[in-house]
């Protein structure tokens, strides 16, 4: 029987090609949703894995949303990646205030600077509302096809689940530094902003902009794409041999044209496995 660092490496290839695109694309992309709560180092000894923690009320469809992430080739392999994890414990849960929503955060490092904390709160009804095309132009184009019954609500729940899993994927690759550094400055930024007449090019803004690797706004988009880009990441997978598959390419690629050009490139690296570059439009 493999070791759990061998199982590890070997599954390490398939399942982060979200974070080889963020090496390669984060030199031309804007630098680095969930900065409510501070980062904290965490004890000497950590375990690894996933842990579910599932009231049996939601037991039912979470298995569902489960199964559906599971179905994918990427959603296995990084659902592995996580249970075998040498260090880092991912916490699922079902909760929340945002019923329809999710959320990531309750980040820890160790002392040598590497995530080994993090919880996903997914709401009790993840598998009903879409979000606004603005910042979700993924999970947004599911809509429609939801509404002709071409897809159902645990597809939407899976690529939710997915977004999520992409934000503890970048988040990983965030030092703890940096992280607590944009915590502690968002509250100050805000401040001056709301009380300067929302002139961005205040010198004091530009500085705390500097420092943090961008404003509120910049960074709070940027976390959001990356946990979109992994959410298509996702639907390639799922919806690869489906007949509508260039339909719903299309949407996502008017979105993302209309309200994330900056970020283009990296959901136009996704279109291109598998080659949907060449059948559905994307340059």
């Amino acid at each position: 029987m493999r070791s759990t660092r061998t199982l590890f490496t070997s599954l390490l290839p398939a399942a982060v090609v979200l974070i080889s695109m963020q090496i390669v694309t984060a030199q031309r992309l804007a630098p680095a949703r969930n900065f409510v709560r501070g980062a904290s180092v965490a004890p000497a000894a950590e375990v690894g894995g996933i842990k579910e923690v599932i009231a049996e009320k939601y037991a039912r469809r979470y298995e569902e949303w489960k199964a559906e992430f599971l179905s994918t080739d990427i959603g296995k392999a990084q659902w592995d990646m996580y249970a075998h994890h040498p260090r880092l414990q991912l916490t699922i849960t079902i909760g929340g205030k945002s019923m329809q929503g999710a959320g990531t955060g309750k980040y820890k490092w160790n002392d040598a600077g590497e995530l080994v904390s993090a919880t996903i709160m997914l709401g009790e009804r993840i598998d009903e509302g879409y979000p606004s095309a603005v910042y979700y132009p993924v999970m947004n184009a599911l809509e429609p096809f939801e509404s002709r019954q071409l897809i159902g609500g645990s597809v939407l729940a899976a690529t939710k689940i997915a977004h999520e899993f992409g934000h503890v994927m970048k988040i990983s690759t965030t030092s703890r530094t940096l992280y607590n550094l944009q915590v502690q400055l968002f509250p100050i930024y805000n401040k001056i902003f709301l009380s300067n007449g929302y002139n961005v090019n205040d010198p004091r803004l530009v500085d705390i902009a500097q420092k943090m690797g961008g404003n509120p706004v910049q960074i709070w988009e940027d976390r959001e794409y990356w946990g979109e880009a992994n959410a298509m990441l996702f639907l390639r997978d799922r919806i690869a041999r489906e007949k509508f598959h260039c339909r719903l390419f299309g949407k996502i690629k008017r979105a993302v044209e209309e309200y994330a050009k900056d970020y283009e490139a990296r959901f136009a690296e996704i279109a291109k496995e598998q080659g949907a570059i060449y059948t559905c439009g994307w340059r």
